[in-house]
């Protein structure tokens, strides 16, 4: 795209004239992003971090394919991420080979949970209990992990019971089987 797309022309002359416009001093785009995710790769090794981790999970907003009674559709999820279904409120991750489905609420009060993207983990506002992509308890307030649905894989989908809810602490067998491997 050119600047006298995004300039009106005056100002699309004055940037054309400008000292460094010519120099070679402003890096491509592509170069830039190059260089950073080198310089992040390079961070990450030095952290001991393979590259599975060191990548953040992505958040995302969906809504169901469909619902039908207390149990809810979503897409396989195709990559690593946490998606949120605010009608439903249900937070559905993807993490190493892994599928969670989760209540989007705290399991201290009840208030809804946040993905902090920077240090990969979810955590309460209120209170600031957090929580691994897992939905293993951490530290905060809470005495126990996010509140689990129960979930199963059918081709390319998969079904959350919304109605069958496994708390870590009353019953960890079923926490602990409410997974789908990949």
């Amino acid at each position: 795209m050119s600047l006298g797309r995004i300039l009106p022309a005056r100002e699309s002359r004055d940037a054309a004239d400008a000292p460094c416009a010519n120099c070679g001093a402003a890096q491509p785009r592509r170069e830039f992003v190059r260089e950073s995710a080198r310089a992040l790769a390079g961070v990450a090794a030095a952290l001991g971090l393979t590259a599975e981790r060191a990548t953040a999970l992505t958040l995302r907003v969906t809504s169901a394919l469909r619902a039908h009674g207390s149990e809810v559709t979503y897409p396989l999820p195709a990559e690593d991420g946490a998606t949120i279904d605010k009608e439903h409120e249900a937070i559905l991750v993807r993490d190493r080979n892994a599928v969670y489905a989760f209540a989007l609420s705290c399991p201290h009060q009840r208030t809804p949970l946040r993905w902090l993207d920077d240090q990969r983990r979810f955590q309460c506002p209120k209170h600031k209990s957090a929580y691994q992509p897992d939905g293993a308890f951490i530290s905060g307030r809470a005495t126990r992990g996010m509140d689990r649905y129960a979930i199963r894989r059918d081709a390319g989908t998969v079904l959350v019971d919304l109605a069958r809810v496994f708390r870590q602490d009353q019953d960890p067998a079923g926490w602990d089987a409410a997974i789908v491997r990949l």
